[in-house]
């Protein structure tokens, strides 16, 4: 399932012109780091102490994925409502 939702975000973010997509996770969660590497986000490095949960400090990873090349001329992102409008229409995005 979340192979799936994330599938559908790379595919919005490149139709907006987005090259890369980024996540956050708290530390430690071996589930949620070995999910965002099967997809091919790489390590970035880790913030220390910046998240208090459950009664303690916890460090955040940072991950990073490219998910298109620079465009040479990106035009600004469409706010998603319309972007979708336009997805259902089959106007072509950026990428296209």
């Amino acid at each position: 399932m979340a192979r799936a939702l994330y599938n559908s975000l790379f595919e919005a973010l490149k139709g907006q012109g987005f090259v890369n997509a980024y996540a956050g996770i708290t530390l430690p969660n071996e589930g949620s780091v070995g999910l965002h590497e099967a997809l091919g986000f790489e390590h970035l490095g880790v913030y220390r102490n910046v998240g208090h949960k459950d009664g303690r400090w916890h460090d955040v990873g940072w991950w990073q994925l490219a998910i298109q090349d620079p465009l040479e001329h990106p035009e600004p992102p469409t706010p998603f409502r319309l972007f979708r409008e336009r997805e259902e229409c089959g106007v072509p995005t950026q990428n296209e």
